[in-house]
Order: structure tokens, then sequence, then C-alpha cells
């Protein structure tokens, strides 16, 4: 493998181009130039393509040997015409021996706080998780038609030091009681990032792979370990009724469904020890970051 695109240079591709420029030539799509400077910086070459414009990825074909496809679905529809642009291009030229795509853990629906592993049948049940089923499953296709590893990591909730919702605790938005409330699932940024590239190489083809940490919490539970941690006020706790009239309706989607992940197969396959194994991990340096020193 010499040459890596990337497709989605968002915050997750970004924490992943220093570790593979420094062993691969790295190409990043972009639809802005003005990213391009950044790319540059880290170790990209940028690329200029969009892709809701499948004219302007014609110079993909052929150009790379495996592909990071981190760029999400558009924000209305049941489809990913976007992963379909990106494949007939890819199509058009030699092909990639890889494809690593960063899904979503949406795909498995409500499961009411029931442990889950990838054997479990998706059953998506909003727009957004229908658009990531049907991505996978065009990226799955063109795997077995072209004879070519496809990996899917789906993922949680990603968080980082920049990335933790302090200004929805500073808001004081609510959260469900605890009698309602559901299980979330977290990873950090850079555990994802450190994933996807593990998945270039030990990925296996066509095979899911919950891209989760070890923190089992509820919802609120974590809102009141960072209300605590960051000396912010614990969040009210309200009825799901009650909330329903507070919070916009993709921020009570997310208090729709439960589950608790499995990251066994995870751990066994891509052999990765994640930097941050729960969210406690990640806290030092976050409050650190939040409150610097007057001394630094």
């Amino acid at each position: 493998m010499k040459r890596i695109l990337i497709v989605g240079s968002g915050d997750v591709a970004r924490r992943a181009i220093p570790w593979l420029a420094r062993r691969f030539r790295v190409l990043a799509l972009v639809r802005d130039a003005a990213a391009g400077p950044a790319l540059r910086a880290l170790g990209a070459v940028p690329v200029r393509g969009d892709l809701d414009d499948r004219r302007s990825l014609a110079r993909l074909a052929g150009v790379a040997d495996a592909v990071l496809h981190f760029a999400p679905p558009p924000a209305t529809g049941t489809t990913d015409p976007r992963t379909a642009h990106l494949l007939a291009a890819l199509a058009r030229g030699s092909l990639p021996r890889c494809i690593v795509y960063i899904s979503t853990t949406g795909v498995y629906g409500d499961c009411g706080g029931q442990a889950v592993d990838e054997t479990r049948p998706r059953r998506p049940q909003t727009a957004r998780a229908r658009r990531r089923v049907d991505a996978e499953d065009r990226l799955r296709a063109f795997g077995r038609r072209h004879a070519l590893r496809v990996s899917l990591l789906r993922a949680p909730g990603i968080y980082a030091a920049d990335r933790l919702p302090l200004e929805r605790l500073r808001r004081g938005d609510p959260v469900l009681r605890a009698e309602e409330d559901v299980h979330t699932n977290h990873i950090h940024a850079d555990d994802l990032a450190r994933l996807a590239c593990a998945a270039l190489f030990r990925g296996r083809g066509g095979r899911a792979y919950n891209a989760a940490d070890d923190t089992h919490m509820t919802m609120g539970a974590y809102f009141d370990l960072l209300a605590d941690r960051f000396g912010l006020p614990r969040p009210p706790r309200l009825t799901r009724a009650e909330i329903a009239a507070r919070l916009s309706p993709m921020a009570l989607s997310f208090m729709s469904e439960s589950r608790v992940l499995s990251n066994a197969r995870l751990r066994r396959e891509l052999r990765v020890g994640l930097r941050y194994p729960t969210v406690l991990h990640s806290l030092p340096i976050a409050i650190a970051q939040e409150n610097p020193s007057p001394c630094s």
C-alpha cells in the first residue's frame, strides 16, 4: 500500500493524517480550496472534488490503494448518493485494495438497553440511520462485486476534549429521569482515527465493528459526571413527555434509543489498545484545557 485517499476530511481524518503521512502518500478530498493549507500542513495532498457533484470526482479513478471514507450522507433522504458517487468514480480506474467506512451504531435502532454485538440485525428508526444503512449496503455490495476488502466501523457518540457537551450543561438542558434514561456509548476521536488506520490492515472483508470504548453509562449519568468534573450544575431531570417540549427533534432522537455495545470483535480482530478506554480516562486532559494553569 502506497497511496491512501481520505474522503471526508473532518476532525477524525485530521487526527489520522499525521500517522498516515509518515508512512504513505495521503490524498484528501476537499470541496473547498480554503481547507487545503491546513491539510497540507498535516501532510496530505488536497484533491478538489464534491461528493454531491459526481462529475467533479473523475480524478479519483485509480489514485489510491486504499480509501478511508469518513464523509457523512446528505442531511435529507433515506439513501446516500454521496457514497454512490464515490464508488462510481472509483470503479472507473484501477480499484483500491480496501475501503474503511465510518458508519454509526444508530443502524441498530432502539435495543431497549440490551447488549449489542455486530450480529444483531440492523433496524434503523431514523432517516439519518437509514442513510447509513444504505451506505453500508452499497459498500459491501461493491466489495463483493470487485473482490476488495470493505470494513465498517460503527461509531457511537464521538467525543474529544473540544467535543464535550459543556455548552448544553451551561444552558441547563434537561436529561431524562433515571427511570426512563437510555444507555449511551462513546469513542474518543483519537481512538476512532487509530481504529480506522488499523482497519486498513487488519479489518476483514465485509465485516462490521462496533467502534466503542468500555464506558457503560446512562446518558444522565454521563452528563452528571461532566457537570461534576467541570464544576457545572447537574442537568435537571424530566420525564420524556416534559422533555419533548424543550429539546429539538434531533436531541430527542438520541434519547429514544438505548443499547450497550460490545467491542469484543474490535479488540479481538483489530488488536488496538484504546488510549482512552473510558470517558474517565480522557477527562484530566479536557479539564486542563478548559482551565489552563495561569503559569502555563
